[in-house]
């Protein structure tokens, strides 16, 4: 099945709980609000978000040749067996704690050639991209804010063969990797009326990876002091190397997600 060298992403709404993953990072980091301030003087958000998004670039994995793949949502949501996205931020004053979590399990089969060597093959990936971060408003005023942020990110690709039938029947084969990038940048948001605001982020790094990116824009509603919700657009790119393993990839499509701030 052409499909089974994803071992990358993307998703489905997952339960409240960041990417990856800018959780997003859906702000690296969630969709913005004006919250309501509680005694001690933080402020609190979560926001689970559903991120349909596709898939392109350069995998290698167990020794093989490097594979270009070029998936669209529906391609990947076919082979989805399991997703959980959601951002979390803590604010004072000018200061923020921010999370972003991105995991995906995806699975397939496919049939070998004459089933020979094996009748066929089950392959099971499992991505995470987990982002923690603080921030510091260098501007800020009733409408809005912009935060200088910084962090790091932890990537983990996991992915198993597992053969049935012919000579090769029961081998099973896995191959993974897991690294840490530092990533630096930019998020805010501005209303423009009390309800109606524009949210928007964008980070860059490596370490781990030659480069790590994220970058998304969205429209948001604040239903009251409580709810709000944003939609918008995300793009993420990691280029990852090393003893053979490649996950060179850009994921990018339409975001929805739901905060919930107190």
């Amino acid at each position: 099945m052409r499909t089974i060298h994803l071992p990358a992403i993307v998703l489905l709404a997952g339960v409240s709980g960041p990417s990856i993953g800018n959780a997003a990072d859906l702000t690296p980091l969630a969709p913005e609000a004006k919250t309501v301030e509680t005694r001690s003087g933080w402020e609190f958000t979560v926001a689970p978000y559903f991120w349909a998004a596709g898939i392109s670039g350069d995998i290698r994995q167990f020794g093989l040749p490097t594979v270009s793949i070029d998936a669209d949502f529906g391609d990947i949501l076919s082979n989805l067996d399991f997703a959980f996205m959601a951002t979390a931020e803590a604010r004072y004053d000018r200061y923020s704690i921010i999370g972003d979590v991105i995991y995906t399990k995806l699975s397939a089969d496919a049939h070998t050639p004459n089933g020979i060597l094996a009748g066929s093959v089950d392959v099971t990936s499992e991505t995470f991209a987990g982002l923690l971060g603080v921030g510091y408003a260098v501007l800020e005023n009733q409408n809005g804010h912009l935060d200088v942020v910084g962090g790091a990110k932890v990537w983990s690709v996991d992915t198993d063969l597992s053969f049935n039938g012919g000579l090769l029947g029961g081998i099973k084969r896995e191959d993974s990797a897991t690294w840490v990038d530092a990533v630096v940048g930019l998020r805010g948001n501005y209303f423009f009326t009390p309800e109606i605001y524009a949210t928007g982020w964008g980070l860059v790094g490596g370490g781990g990876a030659d480069v790590d990116w994220d970058v998304g824009l969205g429209l948001g509603y604040k239903f009251n002091d409580t709810i709000s919700a944003v939609a918008g657009y995300r793009a993420l790119g990691v280029d990852y190397e090393n003893d053979g393993f490649i996950f060179d990839v850009v994921q990018r499509g339409p975001i929805l997600g739901v905060s919930f701030h107190f």
